[in-house]
């Protein structure tokens, strides 16, 4: 072991953790994104066009579950839509992730629903996050009249 090694694992050992991975230099796992998930707007009223858009923040930029995957948007009313993309073979380190996703929706019913965004792999789910939508009548289902 070098002396920068050792000094360094002596000075980190003290709180508990020796980095002998790092000071040999391998890599430490790519951190995993989180997700977040905007509808614009929240709430309105019949028939609703809502706007989301899903940033992908933090974490590594090749993380490997996300890259390339397919998605999911669950509209809450019954409606599914998906869609997928082809793209070059993962390399670590090489490939980047895809940051920001939207979609829009036309809501033509009244009721509280759930908007549910997924990244998937196949069919494994490797990501999900959720927002409500609140939508009320509006003149043509006889309301406001």
């Amino acid at each position: 072991m070098t002396d920068l090694r050792r000094v360094a694992c002596t000075v980190v050992a003290a709180l508990g953790v020796c980095l002998v991975a790092v000071l040999h230099g391998q890599q430490t796992e790519p951190k995993k994104p989180s997700l977040s998930l905007k509808a614009t707007p929240p709430v309105g009223f019949t028939p609703l066009r809502v706007v989301v858009a899903v940033d992908v923040k933090d974490g590594s930029d090749d993380y490997a579950d996300f890259y390339c995957a397919g998605v999911e948007w669950d509209w809450g009313d019954g409606t599914i839509s998906e869609n997928s993309s082809d793209c070059d073979p993962y390399q670590a380190g090489k490939s980047t992730i895809r940051r920001r996703f939207s979609a829009d929706h036309i809501y033509r019913q009244q009721g509280q629903f759930k908007v549910t965004f997924k990244l998937k792999q196949k069919t494994k789910q490797v990501a999900a996050v959720s927002t409500n939508v609140q939508v009320r009548g509006g003149v043509g289902d006889g309301f406001g009249r």
